[in-house]
């Protein structure tokens, strides 16, 4: 259930909780009724993340927020108080707080971040729980403060936090209830929601289209293939930029015949379609927050799964631009449903494209679970992305699109071969560049960050949605990058 958020000029009488904002230096609010020695005794310092709850006899409770040093207060550090409030809050049906009002942030920024911070640290993925003990009480939030810039912000944030909410239940869902059919049938009912034009296409139609590597992964399964393209036009749309969103929507990833291994990280192989489930997800926002550029976002969305009928070792694959691909690992599937995705993308000639993908475990090793890799052949395009990764915190970090790596990728018998060598992410990445020509592209790699397996700040555990909030923000700052 999303909390309700409302703009109000004073705490309401029947808050259940009052989240009072504390410094990590300085003065105390007046209504603390602790000492700083007495806090800190108890382990509240006020660093950012901290929150603590002070009982109370009668009336409302008051729950410490730990901000840090109010001068250095930035949108991540108000963001992640926001969240630690949320969750010291949980058991307290209605509360209010000043946080959206403190500091020098602007009023609309932190409105928003508050807003996207308590969202996100109380949402659950609780569609099969019969019963679920932890669900948070927690339904209405009162801000204080008052303008314009503050009800905007709130708008704001309740999209972007229910868009990622959006995309982490997607990820969240069994393979058995999130089939690439249901998936593209969910596609049209928000495209519908949400002002887009969106188009279907089944398994014959991509077999006319050429797109051999969607339709070659898919062969394993008995569930078909769903190809969804979204498009976002504002009005006046001619002359905009256009960004073109490609995300990888495997379904559910065994590895095919090359199988992976029994153990927990196949388990959260349906979070496989994390990419595409983060491009659905900011498409749906577009209107709402009025994008002036245009947008057009491709779901690749098939399963790889091993069967008599499935994609072999040694084949040969033709995708949609007329590269042929010998396969070498049917596990490496995700950069053949992307060939084609970013080969139809080149084709609008945009201005730039970008997809995401839970594309490598060496990404994952090299990065770990906190941040995302990102590879491209424009900078400036790059510096675009690092920039909305800086202000919604969904990290990236730019590696070397390194192209002396590229002949790992020969093959004797087809163009490429769809892996090779040892830089796993950045022959990824190559193998990707082969389908865009000079069209100015950037890649990013989630597969490390599409999961938490502990709730930490506002990711809940389970599937985070990540690289939904940067895509939406790229879109709406997104400038033609030209060349780099």
């Amino acid at each position: 259930m999303a909390l309700n958020f409302e703009v109000v000029a004073k705490s309401p009488a029947n808050s259940k909780a009052v989240g009072i904002p504390v410094a990590s230096e300085g003065a105390l609010p007046k209504e603390v009724s602790l000492s700083r020695a007495t806090l800190e005794t108890l382990g509240f310092t006020g660093k950012v993340g901290q929150a603590y709850v002070v009982p109370a006899e009668k009336g409302a409770v008051n729950i410490l927020i730990g901000v840090g040093e109010l001068s250095k207060l930035d949108a991540t550090s108000l963001r992640k108080a926001a969240s630690a409030f949320a969750r010291a809050a949980a058991g307290f049906e209605s509360v209010s707080t000043t946080l959206a009002n403190i500091g020098r942030l602007d009023r609309k920024v932190a409105a928003q971040v508050v807003v996207e911070g308590m969202s996100l640290a109380t949402h659950r993925y609780t569609d099969l729980k019969t019963v679920d003990k932890k669900a948070p009480k927690l339904s209405t939030v009162s801000l204080v403060g008052t303008g314009t810039a503050t009800t905007s912000g709130v708008k704001r944030g309740q999209v972007i936090a229910n868009a990622t909410n959006m995309s982490r239940d997607f990820a969240n869902m069994p393979p058995a209830y999130l089939t690439a059919t249901i998936f593209a049938n969910k596609a049209v009912e928000i495209a519908g929601q949400s002002g887009l034009k969106v188009e279907v296409f089944n398994k014959d139609q991509l077999l006319a289209m050429g797109c051999g590597g969607i339709v070659g992964v898919n062969r394993g399964s008995i569930e078909p293939p769903r190809m969804v393209r979204l498009t976002y036009k504002p009005t006046g749309a001619k002359g905009k930029p256009h960004l073109v969103l490609v995300g990888k929507g495997v379904m559910y990833d065994s590895g095919g015949i090359s199988l992976k291994p029994s153990d927990p990280s196949h388990a959260m192989m349906k979070g496989d379609m994390s990419g595409a489930a983060a491009v659905l997800a900011t498409m749906s926002t577009l209107k709402a927050l009025g994008c002036t550029n245009q947008v057009t976002g491709y779901l690749m969305c098939t399963d790889n799964l091993p069967s008599g009928s499935a994609m072999a070792m040694g084949e040969v694959l033709t995708m949609r631009n007329g590269k042929t691909v010998e396969i070498h690992n049917t596990d490496a599937e995700g950069r053949l449903v992307l060939a084609d995705g970013l080969s139809l993308a080149t084709e609008q000639k945009p201005d730039a494209i970008v997809d995401i993908a839970t594309l490598t475990g060496a990404c994952q090793r090299a990065l770990g679970n906190g941040m995302a890799g990102v590879l491209g052949n424009n900078q400036k395009w790059i510096d675009q992305l690092t920039a909305a990764a800086e202000r919604t915190s969904d990290k990236l970090w730019q590696l070397p699109l390194e192209r002396e790596y590229r002949p790992a990728l020969d093959s004797y018998v087809a163009d490429m071969k769809n892996v090779g060598g040892e830089a796993g992410a950045i022959t990824a990445a190559l193998f990707l560049e082969e389908f865009v020509g000079d069209t100015t592209w950037a890649h990013i790699d989630i597969a490390g960050p599409m999961w938490t397996d502990s709730d930490n700040g506002w990711l809940q555990k389970g599937m985070t949605g990540f690289g939904t909030r940067l895509l939406i923000d790229a879109a709406l700052n997104f400038r033609r990058p030209g060349r780099a």
